[in-house]
């Protein structure tokens, strides 16, 4: 099985069309914001995790989606 770190970067990467640094934030990788948001409900619909908007947007990184979903994810 896949680490969610590793299936969050294949969903960036096929969703989005470009390779996930954990370290940039998603503005920085290029993403429009309707593009990030429909990424962030597409991530909380793989892991069957509910990410409500107050997290978001405390989210600097990529990295932060990760852990954030680590920590909330079965």
């Amino acid at each position: 099985m896949a680490s969610s770190e590793d299936r969050i970067k294949q969903l960036f990467q096929e969703n989005l069309g470009r390779a996930a640094n954990p370290a940039a934030s998603v503005a920085d990788s290029g993403v429009s914001s309707v593009d990030a948001v429909a990424f962030i409900k597409t991530v909380g619909e793989e892991f069957n995790v509910t990410i409500p908007p107050e997290e978001v947007a405390k989210f600097n990184t990529i990295g932060d989606l990760i852990a954030y979903v680590d920590s909330h994810s079965g």
